[in-house]
Formats: C-alpha cells, structure tokens, sequence
C-alpha cells in the first residue's frame, strides 16, 4: 500500500527537480515506511510506500529493470499470485519473495498492455517503458485504488492523491462546477456520476477497470475489463453443488486477502455479509497461529432505539452470538461515546480532498480504523459490497418478477412459504407485489398517494448552468421517482463504474492516513462474476431471501443469524441523538451559512431555510432519516469544504 506520484515531460525535456521535490514533499503529511524516488531524464517516478504484504517489506520502488529497461511504481496488493507464476513460469525459487510490482512487469513484459486484465487484486501502477518512450498505467477492476493526474501542453503528472498536483509548476485550484452540481443535486450517497473528473476542473482521474498511456503529448484512456452480468448462466445439477461452488470460490478470494506480515482485522456487522466473511477467514487465519481482531460500531450508551420492531441499531446480540459460534476472535464492540458527525467534518474533507455523505457513519469508520491501527493491523476485512454479491437474493422483486411472466404455480408456492417466514399472510403481500410488477396498470389505483419529494440542495442557477438534472436522468442516483427494481440496481452497481469510483476513493484516502488497507472478499471480481452466474432461483427459495448464503454457511454462522430474515440492522441511527447537546452550534453555522453569498452561489439556501425551520432547535432522535435533517447536514459539509477550498 503506497502513495504513488510522477511526472513525465514531453520532447524528451528534463523533469524540474524542484516540482519532483514538492510532489513528494506534499505526500508527508501520509505515514510511510520507506520514501523512495527515481529519475529518468525525463520520465519522475515516486512511492511514498507503506508495507502491508511480506513481500513489500524493504521492497524498492520505484523499481528499474535494467535488463528490459522498464520502472514501474506500485500502489498494489495482487490476489491471483499463483496462477500468474504459472502462467508465467516464474521459477519456483523466486516465487515466495517476489514484489506484487515485480510481477506485474513479469506480466507486462508479456502481455504489454493488456496486463491489467490478468490481474485479480486492488492496485494502481505506472510503468515507464524506455525503449518505447512512453508511460503505461492501469487501476484495478473495481477502482478500490486511485490514481488522479493533471495535464499541461508540455508535461502530464500523477498521483495517488489529489493535493500534491497542486504543488507542480503550473496547477492551480479551480473548483468543476459539473462535479459539484452532481454532488449537490444526488440524494443518494454517490457523490458524482463523472467517473473521470473530480471536484477540481483540472485533475483528472483514471476511471475503475481503465488503463492509460502517455507518450508524445498525447494521453489515451482505454477501459480493459468489464464486470456485466454474464450471458449464460451457470447450470448445477443440485442445490448441494451451487453451495460447494459458492463456499470455494468465496474461501478462495477471503483466504488471498489475508496476506500481511501485520495482523488481520475485520469489520463486523449483526448481517451475513461481514459474518460471512469472518466465518472464512477464521480458519486459514488459525492456521496460521493468528487470532482475528474484529470491530463492530454500537450506538452510545444512553441511545434509546426508535426505529421499528423489523430493524435493529444495536446488533450487539447478532454480533455476539456470531463470535461465540465462529470462535478464534479477539473482538472489540465501540460506541465512540464522545464523537459525533459535526465534530469530524473538517478532518474529513481535508482528508478526502472532497465533500463527502456518509456522515451518520463517519466518526465510527474513522475510530474503527484507528483502533485497527493501535492493534496493528495490516488488512482490515470487509462485506461491503455483499449485499449484490454473496447476500443477495430480494424476494419481493423474484415475486414481482414471476407473477409477471405470469408463473402463477411457482409465484403461490413462493408466496405461501415467504408468508410463513415472515408472518405476513398474502393477502397483505399480493397488493405489494402486484404494483411492483404492474406499476403502470396500478398507477390509477395509488394515483392519490402523497408523492415522497425529496428536498434538493443545489441552487437552481447552478443546477441551470451545469445542466445537472439532464446529465442524471438517464442514471440510478434516486431522481425520477422511478421504483426501485433490485435486478436493475445490481446490473447497474457493477456495469456503471460510479459506485466503485466512489467506494474506492474514500477506501483509498483512508488507507492513506491509518496505514490499514479495507480489503472486500464480497467484491472480488472471481466472487462478482461467480454470484452474477447463479441463477435467480438459487438466490430466493422456499419463501426464503438470501438463500444461497445462508444454506452455503451453515455451520460456519450461528442459525440465529444465517436463518434470520425478520430483523435488519440498520447502521446510523443514532447521528442525531448524539448531537442534540450541540445542536445549537450547528444551527448557527447553518444561519452563518445562509448569510453566505458564497454559500448562496452554490447552494439552495431557501431549501436550507426551510428544513431548519421545520426541525427546529430541537430535534428528535428520529430525525436521523429525515430527508431535510440528512439536507442540513450535507449543506454544512459542502460549505465547510468551499470554505477550505477559498
């Protein structure tokens, strides 16, 4: 795990020493192991390197093959080590101690540019090919790692992070309107659908599954890999055979993210997904005569629960019973009773380099990571993609689904089960299913219901200038009032390269500070492409959602979870609660704000005004989801960052 930077010249021109030094220079503020730099007349290569695998320990980068005149730096953990070896018949001898860098030369020497299709892993890399004066570089398939760059008439410069750019002769601050349009203008949590821009008009970054080159002024982008669901499914003869098929696939991908010479953590939920994941990495991890150190956020002490009998904001009771059952775990529960979303939001955005959404949640992902930092862990573990991969399987839109192909047997069979499950008799869930599967012929029907808007925060001149609301109608970002179809979500989750932009650059800038690199088995592109054959009925089963996970884990999760379909977790509830003491402050900034005419250039300040007077000075807990407090909270966010920006 690295922060990676460098700079070519065009017309063979010499690097300037002194932007090479304020390039590396503006790295510092990250933790390193090893600072190391290479210059090549006109060709700069930096790694600012943190050491997470064996293998990086003491490792040189950037790294000059002098035989095949060819440096590469690397920001980059490879997962399918093995079979590249023998794909490439690295002898057996060189094998355990080979760099992941140096094997992506072994396979860019014989692959050239098509390498970053035969690799499985999180990276991003630039390799400087001296023989055909030009640079080459590539991020991974689900872009968990960054790589930004700026572009001049006479040089093109890179880096893991966006700030240091500004450091180069030349690169000046200039906030992309289009970016934070859509920023501003997305109720989701996606900050942009703009793949390769960022909140600076002039930094660029490579886009997930891409890679680049540069030589002779010119810079091509070419996307490598795709992650679309598979024409043909995959066909097994048995229930009993999808499980096995599952259960290795999905060892084989948890089992190659362990490799650190630190310790191995994990965040852990009440759900399938992260219990999953620990479940798998329990054993090969004891193997090794190492203990698994978890993580789990709960709400502070005096939080009293408001959210539905079907959800849950303490999972304590899920998350316990799942360290019992899956045993060798050094766990740690965390309520972080002192910190709150207001408190981090000027950390954050320096940290991010950007504005950011997941503020219910960002006070307990910053002290996780820290508390994984004091333990010394290397690899933190995660399922946060699971919920399209392993765990997915959305009952409701399977039904929908049947009754419109009209396979009315199998449809009342699933129904009768589903009911039972659930304690909902049909009568109750054949309205619900018939207007998911109908809407139009339903319209007329629910024509009266009170229509759910959802405040905007983006001030309507930028909204008209940048063209926003055109440029997002033809994506899912939460506008249109379209219904929600999970089939759609997750052809879309992996096919449009937005949420893996988005996922990994806050990974990325953590990665950064804490020295823990988030590692996903649930997004491994073996597992992704494995989930995405199985067919429907696999996923939904005997009225039971997510049934392939929970039939493939038995004995690896307690029943109490694996069989639980009633009660969902629910993450964030208490963001409000804990800054009730403070809520005046906050008020106050968001006045200061409306008074801003800087604020008001961006921001819909009449909205502003309206979601505070209808919360009020005193809010309820269960405001946590209203649409106008989470408003309140984003509008401060963007301006702390215009702010920082000025």
């Amino acid at each position: 795990m690295s922060a990676i930077a460098g700079i070519l010249c065009y017309n063979e021109e010499t690097v300037s020493i002194e932007d090479s030094k304020k390039l590396m220079q503006a790295l510092q503020k990250y933790p390193a192991d090893d600072v190391q730099t290479w210059h090549g007349g006109s060709v700069f290569l930096g790694c600012h390197a943190q050491w997470i695998t064996p293998e990086s320990v003491h490792e040189r980068l950037p790294f000059y093959d002098e035989l095949h005149k060819l440096a590469i730096t690397a920001d980059a953990i490879i997962d399918n080590r093995d079979e590249l070896f023998n794909r490439l018949q690295i002898a057996y001898s060189r094998r355990k101690g080979m760099t992941d860098s140096e094997l992506i030369l072994s396979a860019y020497l014989k692959w050239g540019k098509e390498v970053p299709r035969y690799l499985i892993g999180d990276f991003a890399f630039v390799i400087w090919d001296e023989k055909k004066r030009l640079i080459f570089g590539a991020r991974d398939l689900l872009g968990n790692r960054t790589l930004y760059y700026h572009r001049q008439e006479r040089q093109f410069a890179f880096c893991t992070a966006v700030n240091p750019l500004f450091e180069i002769t030349g690169a000046e601050k200039e906030l992309n309107e289009s970016w934070f349009a859509e920023f501003l203008a997305i109720p989701i949590i996606l900050d942009s659908v703009d793949v390769n821009g960022s909140v600076y008009h002039n930094i660029e970054q490579i886009p997930p599954a891409h890679s680049f080159t540069a030589r002779d002024g010119k810079m091509t982008l070419e996307q490598y890999e795709t992650l679309e669901a598979p024409r043909d499914q995959l066909r097994l003869k048995s229930n009993g055979e999808y499980e096995e098929a599952f259960r290795d696939v999905f060892q084989k991908a948890v089992t190659s993210k362990l490799r650190t010479f630190r310790s191995v953590g994990a965040s852990l939920s009440g759900g399938l997904d992260s219990g999953a994941v620990i479940s798998f990495a329990a054993d090969p991890l004891r193997k090794e005569g190492k203990s698994l150190h978890t993580y789990s956020f709960v709400p502070s002490p005096d939080f009293v629960d408001w959210t539905s009998r079907s959800m849950m904001a303490d999972e304590s009771p899920h998350i316990g019973a799942t360290v019992r059952h899956v045993g060798n775990i050094s766990h740690n529960g965390l309520d972080f009773s002192d910190r709150n979303s207001f408190g981090e939001i000027d950390d954050l955005v320096g940290l991010l380099e950007a504005p950011y959404k997941f503020f219910e949640n960002s006070f307990w992902i910053k002290g996780i990571l820290e508390k994984a930092r004091q333990d010394g862990v290397g690899v933190l573990l995660t399922g946060a993609r699971g919920n399209y991969t392993v765990s997915w399987g959305p009952a409701m839109d399977y039904y929908a689904k049947l009754l419109r192909k009209l396979r009315l047997f199998h449809f009342y069979r699933e129904l009768k089960h589903y009911g039972r499950q659930m304690n909902i008799g049909r009568s109750r869930l054949l309205p619900i299913i018939a207007k998911q599967a109908f809407p139009f012929a339903t319209r007329s029907y629910y024509a009266k219901e009170p229509k759910n808007e959802i405040p905007n925060l983006i001030h309507p001149d930028l909204a008209a200038r940048t063209n926003v609301f055109e440029k997002l109608k033809h994506h899912d970002v939460g506008l249109g009032g379209a219904a929600f179809d999970e089939f759609e979500a997750r052809d879309y989750q992996f096919s449009n390269l937005a949420t893996s932009n988005h996922q990994g650059t806050s990974v990325t800038k953590f990665s950064l500070r804490y020295g823990v690199w988030e590692r996903d088995p649930t997004s491994d592109p073996r597992v992704v492409r494995f989930c995405m054959s199985v067919p429907i009925e696999q996923y939904v089963q005997n009225g039971m959602d997510r049934s392939l996970i929970r039939r493939a884990t038995e004995s690896y999760l307690p029943d109490e979870v694996r069989l639980n379909q009633r009660i969902h977790g629910v993450q964030g509830a208490d963001w409000v609660h804990r800054m009730i003491p403070i809520w005046g402050f906050f008020n106050e900034e968001l006045w200061k704000l409306c008074r801003d005419p800087m604020a008001s250039h961006y921001l819909n300040v009449d909205q502003i005004k309206a979601s505070l007077e209808k919360i009020g000075h005193a809010p309820k807990p269960k405001h946590a989801y209203d649409p106008d407090a989470r408003l309140l909270m984003r509008a401060l966010i963007a301006y702390r960052f215009l702010k920082q920006f000025t």
